[in-house]
């Protein structure tokens, strides 16, 4: 389960390659006003999803695991199964949104 806030310090791209499971890393940063609208939709969708690691990492420039993703907006929702991309989502205004792209996981 993630915090509140963006971890400021990421972890190396070879550990979130690693990690078995649904995971969904998500990007941006406290202040930005996408990822703020985007906070409660997020949580809505992952509500009751405990089988899945929900990573918080804030981004920027110079970045290196941000720009390993391709990421380019804020916030962008990734979501992998052991270690493999198999949905994201950018920038979403509803929780409808977020749970059609954890059906990936499933």
């Amino acid at each position: 389960m993630a915090t509140d806030g963006y971890r400021e310090h990421a972890p190396p791209r070879e550990d979130i390659d690693a990690m078995a499971g649904a995971v969904a890393v998500e990007f941006g940063t406290d202040w930005c006003g996408y990822c703020q609208a985007a906070r409660p939709a997020i949580a809505q969708a992952l509500a009751g999803r405990d089988d899945v690691t929900h990573l918080k990492i804030e981004d920027g420039k110079g970045r290196p695991l941000g720009r390993s993703f391709r990421v380019k907006l804020w916030p962008t929702l990734i979501l992998l199964r052991d270690g493999r991309e198999v949905a994201r989502v950018v920038r979403p205004s509803d929780a409808a949104t977020v749970v059609q792209a954890l059906r990936a996981l499933d």
